[in-house]
């Protein structure tokens, strides 16, 4: 057997996921021997991922394919989301917290020279379509890893990657509320269905029998809360057009609970199985636009900040200020503003050598 060649590889981190980063490039154009590669690359299947890059948790099992774009944007960025300890690679959703690493990456790579003093990225979301545009500090035409924003869920501080979305609303689904309605019963429950960049199901806590305040380990363990979310999230997607997403990762799973910490609303949320232990970027704008509303099920549990003031998205680790604004348009509700701060920094650039065979 030939031997194993490198892959050229930047493995960052990027919000509060971690994720190999590569130029579309340097992977297999057929997209089924690229995840073939990418799967060994990521010692999937196998629950501890020992031989490859994976962390063991769907948060480190991520990868960004970046390329060059012409179409009214700088790069492409097609994410993938990579199963653990089953053999799947997914390209359903999205993930904003990797696309916090795209616009450095870019730069790291030559796809857009730095300028000086700060640089803008314009990103097209393969997965669904929009657009974000990436702005970080670039002095002396380098990226600056280094900064004073905490982000909670990682240790420290880093440079601030405001991130202003576009067109997020419906990007997957076709509306915000893709039902028509901001109420709906599903499986004996009520519902909020939204994609504001991220299908999602929003359920208050209180009504599955939780808090909302549990552990993530709290919450994975209870077997008969796992039965009535799996048969929730099923129902739901089908009302909501995405078909039967047994194999899927979308929509989210969303318990919905008063906040404790002066925020706007508590969160915990499902990947689809294990819990987040904070809250994916889109995940959060997706929250914000599902709460603000009346009518959603989280209307009446969200502490609302005065117009134009962020939305602070409580998690099990901390908070994620998020700017979010919603208004009436001529076909029922639009985003009219979305955008977050995130940080990301740079682990690895070198080469990582699949293993040879899954």
């Amino acid at each position: 057997m030939a031997a194993v060649e490198g892959i050229p590889c930047l493995y960052m981190r990027a919000g509060t996921s971690k994720g190999a980063f590569f130029l579309a490039s340097d992977l297999p154009d057929d997209p089924g021997d690229r995840d073939n590669l990418l799967l060994r690359i990521m010692g999937t299947p196998d629950p501890r991922q020992i031989d490859g890059l994976g962390g063991a948790h769907p948060l480190t099992t991520k990868v960004a394919v970046i390329s060059p774009s012409g179409d009214g944007a700088d790069v492409n960025y097609l994410f993938l989301q990579l199963g653990v300890d089953t053999a799947f690679v997914t390209d359903r959703q999205n993930c904003g917290n990797i696309l916090a690493g795209v616009g450095p990456f870019a730069v790291e790579r030559g796809l857009v020279a730095a300028a000086e003093g700060h640089t803008e990225v314009r990103i097209r979301m393969v997965n669904t379509d929009s657009i974000a545009t990436a702005r970080f500090a670039t002095p002396g035409g380098a990226v600056d890893y280094d900064g004073d924003l905490r982000i909670d869920g990682v240790p420290g501080t880093a440079g601030a990657i405001r991130l202003n979305f576009e067109g997020t609303a419906g990007s997957s689904t076709g509306a915000l509320f893709p039902t028509g309605r901001v109420l709906d019963h599903v499986a004996g429950m009520e519902v909020t269905c939204v994609d504001n960049g991220m299908p999602s199901v929003l359920v208050r806590a209180s009504d599955l029998g939780a808090s909302g305040n549990e552990s993530p380990a709290d919450l994975e363990g209870d077997a008969g809360l796992a039965d009535r979310l799996g048969e929730l999230r099923l129902s739901a997607a089908k009302l909501m057009g995405m078909g039967d997403v047994t194999r899927d990762t979308v929509p989210k799973l969303v318990l919905l609970s008063a906040p404790e910490a002066g925020g706007t609303i508590s969160t915990r949320s499902f990947l689809p199985v294990r819990v987040h232990t904070s809250i994916g970027v889109l995940g959060a704008l997706t929250v914000g636009a599902g709460v603000l509303p009346e009518g959603t099920v989280g209307h009446g549990l969200a502490e609302l900040p005065p117009p134009g003031a962020p939305l602070r998205i409580e998690h099990p680790t901390g908070h994620f200020d998020v700017d979010v604004a919603v208004e009436p348009s001529s076909d029922g509700l639009a985003v009219t503003r979305a955008a977050a701060l995130r940080t990301a920094r740079k682990i690895f650039d070198g080469y990582v050598f699949p293993r040879p065979r899954l």
